[in-house]
């Protein structure tokens, strides 16, 4: 892994190794734009990597972020998956179904709706087992439509400029036979509770679709329906399975940085970013804290919080007023402190002998009180335990366990203690108690059995994984524009996420605090997007084209002969004016997609 000295100089700069930030990284390098990754932390991947502990002179590996991944075994609509195909990079996985739910009604398998899953639990746990099945189809059926567009069209095919007429251009049939689609557009970013509340009556189907809504940050009221039309379609279809890295969640991070190494992607570990740089209105590159500086010719890509980000902009008082910008730049720092956000998340790492262990399925699901927000997080936990597949992680005959609250922690109390303090640690084992309990569902004697267990307070969340305050991402509910919602003028459809785009030429942002916002396949996905208004039309086209070729699942991608209709047309405005340096167009540093790929897309 190498490192910037003093005077490098990169087309793409990427601060942040987050999912977002090493999809950026990758897929720049895969377009021939030379590209470096600066992650201040010693390891890559942000939420996405695992720590380990020494016990007993034997090493357990623990999770500290996401556990529930859908299509990683195979090619499939996960974006996730597919960058690692547009990459050639492999993530060997282990597979399982079904999530376990542990309710104040009952307790059951959330498979899909094969023979003993989903439907048959609906039919012993439902008040109405038959119309709450009837009520379910009929809210899959209503979002058909929307939900089959996503096949039509892929994140992949995004960019932030007029381009994305021609990428886009291969979901045209599809609108062609499906006009309805027009009319569900609205849906697209609204909230899924106001199609739910038309469908569903059921008390315990409403339910279970809030807890599967949470998995955005909401209940059905807040939770944006393109969230959840992936959960909707795939999740419950028969022979659905999820996924668990082997080695762990930070393998992805790996697998990520392998792909955009091969490309000639560069990635700097412990490497502090002290601030952007801004010249004449325009990021031009970083200044680390080691006092060096490191160069954009493009762009400069953060992955870090909005938050985050302003903070490493030159103090207003600092820039030129008459610089282009200068007014939009003020708005947005002001605007930024209103920002909604998430609470913070509550660990417990814990490893227990596996003995008497009877759980068959890794990702558990825990609500104490239906009456109770879904945000609670004295409500609402989840507990993973990857070593039920993975026996990489612990020790023969240990298992490993990453109990977490939903993203509701109050931080406030938290940021009152002293971290190591009397009064912080028991405040630590008060907290976690809730934790604890839901354990408990599956293993009754968690704590007796618990061979060590460590608790992470949002002090240490904010402090390890970069979060701050230790939210667990930004909160936009879906159905309202959160403040500053962004530059993506040319869509007539209201757009609640901030966008990629910045009022700062030359700077772009990524990760879950824009579109298409929280949870590891939508950060990677940001990346993506970030990539793809990099560089020009013809080049992010060659891409589609090539990974259409890869598996028949992937045909959707090509933008097919209609991207003709507007290719000569948005050709010249790609990359957008503010990607440009000095406002003529700088072509890649040598590109990486195949010549045949982009000789079929011409």
């Amino acid at each position: 892994m190498g490192g910037g000295d003093a005077g490098d100089e990169y087309d793409v700069v990427v601060i942040g190794s987050g999912m977002g930030g090493l999809a950026c990284g990758a897929m720049c390098a895969k377009y021939g734009e030379k590209a470096i990754v600066l992650e201040s932390h010693i390891k890559m991947g942000g939420s996405a990597h695992s720590f380990t502990k020494v016990h007993n002179k034997e090493k357990y590996s623990f999770e500290v972020g996401p556990s529930i991944f859908e299509g990683l075994d195979k090619p499939s609509l996960n974006p996730l998956r597919i960058l690692l195909d547009v990459l050639d990079s492999e993530l060997p996985v282990e597979t399982y179904q079904g999530l376990a739910y542990w309710v104040p009604t009952s307790n059951f398998d959330g498979t899909g709706p094969a023979p003993g899953g989903f439907y048959e639990s609906l039919r012993e746990h439902a008040s109405d087992g038959e119309l709450a099945i009837k009520e379910f189809e009929a809210l899959r059926s209503r979002l058909k439509t929307l939900g089959g567009s996503t096949t039509a069209v892929c994140l992949f095919n995004l960019r932030q400029d007029p381009g994305f007429l021609a990428t886009t251009a291969g979901s045209l049939p599809y609108v062609a036979t499906h006009p309805d689609v027009f009319a569900d557009l609205p849906l697209t970013f609204d909230s899924l509770h106001k199609t739910v509340d038309q469908l569903v009556t059921e008390p315990f189907l409403r339910n279970f679709i809030d807890t599967m809504c949470i998995f955005c940050g909401f209940p059905a009221k807040g939770a944006m329906t393109a969230h959840m039309l992936y959960i909707l379609e795939r999740f419950f279809e028969p022979g659905c399975s999820y996924s668990v890295p082997k080695g762990g969640t930070e393998n992805i991070a790996r697998a990520l940085h392998r792909g955009g190494a091969q490309f000639g992607m560069d990635i700097s570990l412990n490497t502090h970013v002290a601030e952007i740089l801004v010249e004449g209105g325009r990021a031009c590159g970083v200044r680390l804290k080691s006092g060096k500086v490191i160069r954009a010719r493009k762009a400069v890509v953060s992955n870090a919080t909005p938050f985050d980000t302003v903070k490493l902009l030159p103090a207003q008082d600092d820039l030129d007023p008459e610089m282009p910008g200068f007014s939009a730049l003020q708005e947005w720092r002001q605007t930024l402190g209103t920002l909604p956000r998430h609470g913070a998340i509550l660990h417990l790492f814990v490893a227990v002998d596996a003995e008497k262990v009877t759980a068959k399925n890794p990702a558990h699901l825990i609500v104490q009180d239906w009456s109770r927000s879904m945000q609670d997080s004295q409500n609402l936990c989840s507990f993973f335990i990857p070593s039920l597949l993975d026996r990489s992680v612990c020790p023969e005959g240990k298992h490993v366990i990453h109990v977490y609250s939903s993203g509701g922690e109050p931080y406030e109390p938290w940021e009152q203690l002293e971290p190591g303090s009397e009064a912080y640690e028991a405040y630590k084992e008060e907290r976690a108690n809730i934790l604890w309990e839901a354990l408990e569902n599956c293993i009754p004697d968690a704590r007796q059995r618990a061979e060590f267990h460590i608790v992470g307070s949002p002090l240490a969340h904010e402090a390890f994984l970069r979060r701050d305050r230790g939210t667990y991402g930004m909160a936009w509910a879906a159905g309202t524009s959160a403040p500053y919602a962004g530059l993506l003028k040319f869509t007539p459809i209201p757009f609640p996420f901030p966008n990629l785009k910045t009022p700062v030429d030359g700077l772009l942002r990524c990760g879950d605090s824009c579109f298409p916002g929280i949870g590891t396949p939508s950060a990677a996905a940001s990346g993506v997007i970030a990539a793809n208004t990099i560089v020009n039309v013809e080049t992010h086209i060659a891409m589609l084209e090539e990974t259409a070729k890869k598996d028949p699942m992937y045909k959707f991608l090509s933008p097919g002969p209609f991207q003709w209709l507007y290719r000569g047309l948005v050709s010249p405005l790609t990359p957008s004016k503010e990607l440009r340096g000095s406002g003529v167009f700088q072509p890649s540093s040598g590109g990486r997609v195949s010549a045949a790929a982009e000789a079929a897309s011409r």
